[in-house]
């Protein structure tokens, strides 16, 4: 049995059918994520978290973990820990904000199947609930303008969905979201996308990606050095207001 699960249920007041009304879903699909090895879909798993008060890894940890490539494991649990986390992109919406379909998006012309796919976008999403759970991290995002002018997967439709979705998640008490106006001049962003996450202890790691490899970085020096950069690129960047009427202007330009 998921003893998680179901302790989990019980400490929130609920039986598997209370949970199941608010969900829309049948009793007996409720009951079965008590037993190993089943979980909700990624559509109802941060909502299943929120409505138990449970980080969605403690609910399903083992059917969580293994779809997370290994060696972004060490992140993802980094990422778990942190009070804050600090994100620029320079191409791509972060994983913590994207759509199902734009995450789906992102792994075209990958030598991938498609359960690999499915796997892959299912971690992606669990991700998410970070910032939905109860004393989630601060997460600030600055996107350089093309992010949102790109079409993924040359769908229309896919990105006026996701322009919406970060409407909605700027809209978040705990994220913030800016974009740097694509006549922005050279800027110190252009040399690539990083996340710096500060932990409860105190201590910064920063997580960098390149064509090449991802890597995790503790050197303080290089933290020091990152954390500069971030201060010149949010200083690029539109404040809240302006962003989220850019934001409003994209969505209907993809529509």
């Amino acid at each position: 049995m998921n003893h998680a699960f179901v302790t989990a249920l019980a400490g929130a007041g609920h039986t598997a059918e209370s949970l199941a009304e608010r969900l829309g879903l049948h009793p007996k699909t409720v009951a079965r994520w008590a037993n190993p090895g089943h979980i909700p879909q990624s559509r109802h798993r941060a909502t299943v978290a929120n409505l138990l008060g449970q980080p969605i890894e403690a609910l399903w940890p083992d059917a969580v973990r293994r779809r997370v490539p290994v060696w972004f494991r060490p992140w993802v649990d980094i990422e778990r820990e942190a009070v804050a986390l600090r994100t620029f992109e320079l191409a791509w919406v972060p994983g913590l904000l994207q759509t199902e379909a734009y995450a789906r998006a992102t792994f075209i012309g990958q030598p991938l199947t498609c359960d690999e796919v499915t796997d892959l976008v299912t971690a992606r999403l669990d991700r998410q609930g970070i910032l939905t759970r109860p004393r989630g991290p601060l997460y600030v995002v600055v996107l350089d303008e093309q992010v949102l002018r790109r079409a993924a997967a040359g769908d229309r439709a896919l990105m006026a969905a996701q322009a919406t979705h970060l409407l909605a998640c700027a809209e978040l008490p705990n994220v913030q979201l800016h974009v740097v106006p694509a006549d922005t001049p050279t800027y110190p962003g252009l040399d690539g996308p990083f996340v710096i996450a500060e932990l409860r202890d105190g201590n910064r790691v920063a997580h960098v990606d390149s064509q090449a490899r991802a890597q995790i970085i503790e050197q303080p020096s290089e933290i020091a050095t990152l954390e500069r950069r971030w201060e010149r690129i949010r200083g690029e960047a539109l404040p809240r207001a302006r962003t989220l009427e850019l934001l409003r202007k994209v969505a209907a330009a993809w529509t």
